[in-house]
This record gives structure tokens, sequence and C-alpha cells, in this order.
């Protein structure tokens, strides 16, 4: 089952010469804004310039959520009245890093304050029964959620049973139910919810990560408080780390926290951080979100996937240079097992994936007997990767009560909502949550097969929605690729989720000079030219073997996708052309 693509040129109109005009720009660029939606004038003032003005405006204040000024007034009594609060964090990358949030923060208000991370294989995700009773039992007054919480409406009424205050603070879908056309929201009994996701929520941006929510909540402390914004500042590159690692939007206010970030991460002013950039030799480099979401980034979420996510908080809060040291080794040397493990269960899903049996599923539900449950997540996305189809990927697991089922993760495609789809089958499940692109479910094992039956009975998915869509920027004839264009285009930067990278296509394409390169031989190089300009080109992929003898018996150009870039070897920047795809 292998995934096909549609290559498609993106059309939006625009007199993108007068745009690049008024902004000192190239017709170009002027249309790859457009091309992402950045079209009204404060959107392109705030894409092209680099300051952070906007980012700390009122517009972006933590006080535009929704009981936002409800949980800060509750919050800073509780604080005046020395009452013991509780923040119930989660166990990857994005709750470890809005529990360190949170914590710091708090306490730098004089907060009574601890926290607890629930474990990935003892706990599961979120609140449970289990750890209100032990909050309660530790005198706790107040629990004060980050990154989840907001689909635990039986956990937080027994808290409320209890007599302890609650407040959310999430960034996940608010869970609903359907009757007829009406779509009615189930909010938790909470003193406050703080989640952008809610629909009475009227801020501008609402795709941010939980941290983020958690940097706003400490933000809007800080400001009732009287206290200085320049206190926050260490929290703000942890919010933009936290941001890429749980794969955000890197658009609107996403890509200003992430671009401030960055400049932040390279110099860090957490120990912790500097550390597991010196390990993995990138000190000195200027920080992408390449190096945050895939080298990074994994190393934190390691230790809430293969061990205890209180490794990585510690790491973070750490001060000691010789324990700094020591935990940062754990971390990657954690990474280094989940890739190994990783590997391996994705060549067993798709051997799966590959047989009769699925032939015709458009979803996949695949069940991995000897697969780790932590990394189920990240076998899944693989997988649909792999092949273009929205996969689960499922284990043996048991449920915060020690009883045997199945756990495991989804992650989908842009054309299929997995969290509404999995809501109108929620009855197969023990527990489920997420949003359209992925979740995260816990079931009996008997209820396997109905799932995966269910799922594929009716799906909203046509063979071309299965498609890979390609989003091709424009036709650009390597005759417009020069030094120039490429610096241009670097004002694009951070691309990732929601900012892709900037692709061109171009005609009758010819390729001499084809080599295979990398211990994998996994790279190929080669001349390109279309009859107007000849650069070096690049091509990555495990395919790069087959390409070879493809483009060397091809008699008739090729069409392919490109993205202009420098190659720098001992100290000379010549131009590259990167081929994403060729057809």
């Amino acid at each position: 089952m292998r995934r096909t693509e549609k290559w498609v040129i993106i059309s939006r109109p625009g007199n993108y010469v007068e745009i690049g005009k008024k902004y000192g720009i190239s017709p170009v660029l002027a249309r790859l804004l457009g091309n992402r939606g950045v079209t009204a004038d404060s959107d392109i003032r705030d894409f092209l310039e680099k300051g952070t003005d906007r980012l700390f405006s009122k517009e972006y204040s933590g006080f535009c959520l929704k009981d936002m000024d409800r949980a800060v007034e509750i919050t800073l009594n509780k604080i005046k009245e020395k009452k013991k609060i509780r923040i119930a964090g989660d166990y990857d990358i994005d709750g470890v890093s809005a529990v360190f949030i949170l914590e710091k923060g708090l306490k730098k208000l004089g907060a009574d304050v601890d926290h607890r991370i629930p474990h990935r294989i003892h706990d599961g995700y979120g609140l449970n029964e289990k750890i209100i009773r032990e909050a309660h039992d530790a005198g706790t007054d107040t629990i004060i959620t980050c990154d989840n919480g907001i689909s635990a409406v039986q956990e937080i009424s027994l808290a409320k049973s209890l007599g302890m205050t609650v407040i959310i603070t999430d960034h996940h879908e608010v869970p609903f139910t359907v009757e007829g056309d009406r779509r009615e929201e189930i909010l938790p009994e909470a003193d406050a919810i703080v989640d952008p996701k809610r629909q009475d929520c009227t801020c501008p941006f609402k795709d941010i990560c939980g941290a983020y929510v958690a940097y706003k909540f400490i933000t809007s402390l800080y400001e009732k408080a009287g206290m200085d914004r320049g206190e926050a500042e260490e929290f703000l590159e942890i919010a933009a780390f936290a941001t890429i690692g749980d794969v955000m939007p890197l658009k609107g206010e996403n890509r200003m926290l992430v671009r401030e970030g960055l400049k932040r991460l390279e110099n860090s002013s957490n120990p912790g951080l500097r550390e597991l950039i010196s390990l993995n030799s990138l000190e000195g480099k200027t920080m992408t979100p390449y190096h945050v979401g895939f080298i990074l980034g994994p190393c934190v979420n390691a230790a809430g996937r293969l061990g205890d996510a209180e490794d990585s908080l510690k790491l973070l809060l750490c001060e000691d240079p010789d324990e700094i040291h020591e935990r940062a080794v754990v971390l990657k040397e954690m990474n280094d097992s989940r890739k190994s493990l990783t590997e391996k269960g994705v060549e067993e899903a798709l051997k799966m994936a590959e047989t009769p049996e699925y032939e015709n599923d458009k979803i996949l539900v695949v069940f991995l007997q000897d697969c780790h449950e932590s990394i189920a997540g990240i076998i899944a996305g693989k997988v649909r990767e792999r092949t273009g189809r929205p996969a689960f990927i499922l284990t043996e697991g048991v449920t915060s009560e020690g009883e045997a089922c199945l756990k495991g993760s989804g992650r989908s495609i842009e054309r299929y909502n997995m969290f509404e789809e999995m809501t109108k089958i929620k009855d197969l499940f023990i527990r489920f949550g997420g949003h359209a692109m992925a979740a995260g479910l816990s079931l009996p094992r008997e209820n396997l097969e109905e799932m995966r039956k269910r799922l594929n009975e009716n799906p909203s998915l046509t063979e071309e929605d299965l498609a890979v869509r390609v989003s091709i920027d424009m036709e650009l004839p390597l005759s417009y690729v020069n030094p120039s264009l490429i610096e241009e285009l670097q004002r694009l930067e951070p691309l990732g989720t929601g900012n892709e990278k900037p692709l061109f296509a171009l005609r009758n394409a010819r390729f001499s000079d084809v080599r295979i390169f990398g211990k994998n031989n996994n790279v190929l190089k080669a001349e390109i030219y279309d009859g107007t300009a000849k650069f070096d080109c690049v091509y990555f992929g495990k395919d790069a073997p087959e390409r070879k003898k493809e483009l060397e018996s091809r008699k008739e150009g090729a069409k392919v996708v490109y993205s202009p870039g420098f190659n720098e070897y001992r100290g000379v920047k010549t131009i590259e052309i990167q081929i994403q795809g060729i057809k």
C-alpha cells in the first residue's frame, strides 16, 4: 500500500507586482505570501518584520482567552490565602513545558505549588481518580491542569465533590454531542476553563499549544499582580520550544512566537536545554524548527515515552552542572533507543497494512502485539506518511484501574477529522481524546475489529482525498534562480507545519551525471537542466537507486517539484536545487 501524490499548483489571485513594490519585495515573494493566506496589510507587516511588539500587543493578551480573568482572580486569591496548589500536567513535550512554566511562574508569585505528571503506562493520559484523590489526601486546595483537563468531566466532578477548586488550562478540542444538526459542547464543572478551542472563546488565534496557554496564564497573572513583563521572559523560549514540538501551525501568532523563541534558544537561558544543544552538536548553529522538532524535542519526549516524564522536567528545572549533564545524557540515550524501536514498529505495521486483508481499508487500524505503547503515535504518523491514509496503531495496555485493554494513538490527514469520526463510535472506547489530526484512545480488546469495521463502513474519504496533496507555489524556470531569490526566500522562515517550504514546478527537466551517495544509498546527486539554466541538484530518499535507473533510462524530460537553496562546502557557497518530487 503506497501513497499516491497529487501535484496541485496554488492559484490565488492578487496583484503581486503591486504588492511587491509596496513592501519592497519581489513578485515571487509577494505571491508566496498570498499563497499562505498572508494578504492583509497588517499580516504582511507582521510576517516581514522581525520585532516582537505585536506578539506582546493587547490583541494577543492572555485576557483575550475566555475565563482568563476568572482564572487569574481565583489564583491570585489562592496565593494570597496561602492555599496549596497542584499542577496536573501531561507527559509529552507540551505538557512538560507547560508544567515548567506554571510551576516556576507561580513560585515567583509566592505560591505554595507542586505538580503531578501522570506516568504514561501506569496512569495514562490526563486526570484520573487516583490523581484527584492523591491531591486531596495531600491537602491540595486547587488543581490547575495544563495540556489536559478539557475532557476530564467525571474526574473534575470528583474533585469538586471533594471541595477542591479546579482551573483548566488546555488547548485540545472540547468534547461534544451531536443531535441532528445541533452540536453541543460538554464542558467540565471547573471553576475556570481556559481553552482557545471553546466555541465562546473569541481569541484571534486558536491553534496554540498547551504550554503557550500556560505562558499566557502566567503573563496575565503577572500583569494583574503588577509584576514586570520581563519576569516571564525565560518562559517565552520554552513556549516556542513546545509549539514546535507539539506540531502547531507556524503561522500568525505562533510564527511570531517561534521566530523570537528560536533566536533565544541559540543562547538559551535554560541550563538543561543548553546541555541538550551541546550533546547534539548544535552549539553555534542557527536554530530552526527542524532542530527542535527532530533532534531536541524528541529527547524531551523520550522520557515520557520510555521512562518517566519527571526526568525531562527535572532537566529543565535543574541548576547543578554535573546533574544537568547526567540527565541530558540519559534523555539522549533514551531517544536513541526510541528511534530503534520506532523503525522496527513502522516496518511491521507497513508489512501488515500491505496484506490483502487491509487492501480496501481507507482508515488503517493496526494491532502490534509487541509495540511499546508510548511510541504508537510516532509509528502511526510514519505509517500515515508512507501510505497517505489515516492510521491507528494499537497495542496491549492496561487502564488506570489496572484492567487489560488495548491502547494506542492515531494520526490523520487534512481531509479526515479524526476526533469527530471517533466521536461517532465513542461507545467502543474506554477513553479517547485529541483533535482533528491526532488522537489517543483505549478500548476493550474485543472491540478492535468493530472499531476497524465501523471506521471503514462509510468513510468520508474518496480515493482523491487519499492522494497526498503536494501544494506547489508556482512554475519557476531555473533561470529565475539566483542568490538574491534564495536569500529573499529565507524571509519566510521559520518554516514548518502551516508555513511549509516554498515549492516550485519545472517542466521538461533533464538530468546528467547522476550519482548515488550516503551509507544507505539514499542520496542522489546530479546536474539538472531545463533549457534556461543548469545547476547541481540533490534528492533524498530510500528510492534514490530506483530514481537513478529511471532518470538514466528516460528519453524525455521529467516534471520536477523543487526548492532552491545553498550548499556550502569548505567556505564556498553555491546554488543547489533540492528535488522534492519527480514524475
